[in-house]
């Protein structure tokens, strides 16, 4: 159904000191030019890169915030993200300004007149030059700007063309890019993205019904991390997926996430091409993280996974590429 999804976003209050934190704790990639802030879009977003490239990874890392200042570009949204918060709960430590999904060529088209057809809600912002192009938010509309999961389940979608994105030609090569010249370490793409549901199947069969958004292989129990994981994928094959789960046992990582701070988005899991060499270079920057040797999310290989007190709250793994 979905071509992309655009980033792993997290919503903190400095997006520049977060930005410096996942360079110095990760080695993520940053660009002067990658940083984003307009005056009639009161914003600050940095789109973040595992991998130089971004047709080997085409997922990127958003830390963002958007400024208590008026938003003529958009002056429904600051209504509308502060519905965002309230969903998800102002005290949780990982929240999104949105689930970015990205369509390439006429699908936007299609999308957006099976919405209508439907009368599911949805809203776009006006095209402005600082973004002039088409972007649209599910489960609200301009006379009432505020988030509802009647439409994605409780994903908080937000759904852009693919094209003002500008990804090089060869990010649709097929057999996809890989990376040229690995070293051990090295980090290669953004693998997924999970997302806590409390009702799995309640989501699905919002997707399904609204979008036509269906997984990509049967619903799973990952019985050692106490959940049930539905994978979402993208036509980009070097895309992250959108793992949306539901937890099982309420003492698993996942269930006390859930009982503690409500469903939203958790982890941001990345893949490198030698996780003992990713290991080293991590306790080289002093980052704190646990080595899972065998972890039923990730086939039963290993896994590393970051103390997000090193990241702000914010939950990042390594898998074996």
């Amino acid at each position: 159904m979905f071509d992309l999804l655009m980033s792993a976003d997290m919503m903190v209050p400095d997006p520049d000191g977060m930005t410096d934190l996942l360079v110095s704790k990760l080695g993520i990639h940053k660009h002067e030019r990658w940083r984003q802030a307009f005056d009639d879009h009161p914003y600050i977003a940095h789109f973040l890169r595992v991998h130089k490239s971004l047709a080997v990874s085409p997922t990127r890392v958003e830390p963002q915030w958007h400024l208590d200042r008026p938003n003529p570009g958009d002056p429904m949204f600051h209504e509308f993200l502060e519905s965002l918060k309230t969903f998800q709960g102002r005290h949780r430590p990982m929240l999104t300004h949105s689930i970015v999904l990205s369509l390439k060529g006429d699908k936007f088209d299609e999308l957006v007149s099976k919405l209508m057809r439907r009368g599911l809600p949805f809203r776009m912002a006006q095209r402005t030059p600082d973004m002039p192009f088409d972007r649209l938010w599910l489960g609200a509309t301009p006379e009432k700007p505020h988030y509802d999961p009647i439409v994605d389940g409780g994903l908080c979608i937000e759904i852009m063309p693919m094209e003002p994105l500008q990804m090089p030609p060869e990010t649709f090569d097929v057999p996809p890019q890989e990376p040229r010249d690995p070293k051990p370490g090295d980090m290669v793409r953004v693998s997924a993205r999970g997302y806590l549901v409390r009702d799995l199947d309640e989501t699905l069969r919002r997707l399904s019904a609204n979008l036509d958004w269906e997984p990509s292989a049967p619903v799973e129990t990952i019985s050692g991390e106490g959940y049930r994981r539905a994978r979402m994928g993208f036509n980009l094959p070097n895309s992250a997926t959108l793992d949306v789960i539901e937890a099982t046992r309420w003492n698993s990582d996942a269930g006390v996430y859930l009982n503690s701070w409500g469903p939203g988005p958790y982890y941001i899991r990345i893949a490198v091409t030698d996780l003992a060499a990713k290991a080293e270079d991590l306790s080289a920057r002093g980052t704190k993280f646990t080595w899972i040797e065998s972890c039923d999310a990730v086939g039963g290989k290993a896994l590393i996974r970051v103390d997000p007190a090193e990241l702000r709250g914010q939950l990042f793994e390594f898998e074996e590429c």
